[in-house]
């Protein structure tokens, strides 16, 4: 009756636990802290109170909130994820952790736990801080939150992918770089109308145009569901989350 009976946990309770231990290790780094909510803040507060970039008619905050909410996730689903799992791939803690009971797969669902609960925090504070700004969102919350959740698997797949195959100082020095491309050319801050014609019909190809595009037709003009951004989304996840499932490397 009282003989210990070794043995792994429960699935469901092993990821919990590592998706929970991820989220930590997340939010106790300072430099990932930078990227998921100090710059998206900053750049909310300053653009939205400081006239610096010409967003058209109406008010700043209600052109950038959208933007920045799309910043958000990919800060957090590519550029950290990417930058964490490359170094945890080099120091072997994806190799030690692949050997545990915890099937690869579990370790994946709760890297993406991890990033979906950092979003949800994210998101709530760039909310609270939009409405002290003054902003107010139109459209249907349903499409924000598929959105939202198309590109977050976009971001991720690719993110994954980036940290599957590159060396970890390679995917440092790569993940900011498109982090501030991005930022400057998807449409963030900067509407892509001020760009040339012909850079736009590629920008708008982007994952991050097509996010930060796609909430603001919602959020700010009180769109329908934006079926072509979801579409360009849901090219991206799947292209992306297959590059990463066959080509990533665990050692």
């Amino acid at each position: 009756m009282y003989t210990p009976k070794p043995g792994a946990a429960p699935l469901p309770r092993m990821i919990a636990a590592q998706a929970a231990l991820e989220t930590k290790m997340l939010l106790r780094n300072g430099e990932q802290l930078l990227l998921t909510v100090v710059i998206p803040t900053l750049l909310l507060v300053l653009f939205s109170t400081v006239d610096i970039v010409d967003t058209g008619a109406g008010e700043a905050v209600d052109f950038l909130t959208p933007g920045i909410l799309a910043l958000a996730v990919m800060s957090t689903a590519f550029t950290g994820q990417a930058i964490a799992t490359g170094f945890e791939r080099r120091y072997g803690v994806l190799k030690r952790l692949a050997s545990s009971p915890l099937p690869r797969w579990g370790l994946m669902t709760a890297k993406t736990l991890s990033v979906l609960v950092t979003e949800v925090l994210q998101v709530v504070l760039l909310t609270v801080i939009a409405f002290a700004l003054g902003w107010s969102p139109q459209g249907n919350p349903f499409a924000v939150l598929l959105l939202l959740v198309l590109g977050t698997a976009a971001f991720s797949g690719l993110g994954l992918l980036m940290a599957g195959t590159l060396k970890a100082e390679a995917t440092l020095a790569a993940a900011n770089l498109v982090f501030l491309l991005l930022l400057v050319g998807g449409g963030v801050i900067v509407p892509l109308d001020k760009f040339p014609s012909a850079a736009q019909d590629l920008l708008d190809l982007l994952p991050i145009s097509a996010l930060s595009g796609g909430l603001r037709d919602v959020l700010q003009q009180g769109a329908g569901m934006p079926w072509a951004d979801l579409g360009i989304l849901g090219v991206w996840a799947v292209v992306g989350l297959a590059a990463a499932g066959r080509f990533f490397r665990w050692e």
